[in-house]
């Protein structure tokens, strides 16, 4: 099932009319429709906004793994490339079913992980393995260089920024999953 169907099946099970949910998300009516459609891409705070108004956690959408096998080869990682940008997410543990999640996420020099701050429950604990990265937390900014880690509140609007010259390349665990 593409990702438009789903949020279209999810709307209707809910019995929410595409301009409810464009009123909840706070995007527009035309936006949810092409989303629906599959004829727009909706970039991951878009989808972030449509999962809250739908209760539902982003990984909804993507999480398709069925079985229990606890290794993740690197070939076979579950990726989302946000369109029009140069940021990939990468799913180091098998599935979402568990109590915390691993990414891997790659920034290209200038690229910002989500247009606007977002905030989810839980924590999240990010380690840079390359590269430089501002982490904009609250009205609080920190750059962190390779080696860095950080520990935040994830329910504190947050995005990430590369701020170097290189891609960054930073892991992170969250918990609860919420991707």
């Amino acid at each position: 099932m593409n990702l438009g169907e789903k949020i279209r099946k999810l709307r209707k099970e809910q019995k929410i009319s595409i301009e409810q949910l464009a009123g909840m998300s706070e995007l527009s009516v035309g936006m949810i429709s092409q989303i629906e459609r599959d004829i727009t891409v909706p970039t991951v705070s878009s989808l972030w906004k449509v999962a809250k108004a739908l209760k539902v956690h982003i990984n909804y959408f993507f999480d398709e793994y069925e079985n229990d096998n606890p290794i993740v080869r690197k070939e076979e990682r579950k990726k989302i490339i946000l369109p029009h940008s140069n940021v990939t997410y990468e799913l180091l543990t098998p599935n979402l079913k568990r109590k915390m999640e691993f990414l891997m996420i790659k920034i290209e020099p200038g690229e910002v992980n989500f247009g606007d701050q977002i905030c989810h429950e839980g924590e999240e604990c990010g380690y840079m393995l390359q590269g430089r990265m501002m982490v904009k937390w609250g009205s609080r900014e920190f750059i962190l260089n390779e080696g860095d880690s950080i520990y935040l509140d994830s329910s504190v609007p947050h995005r990430y920024i590369n701020i170097g010259e290189t891609t960054a390349v930073s892991i992170w665990t969250m918990t609860p999953p919420s991707f």
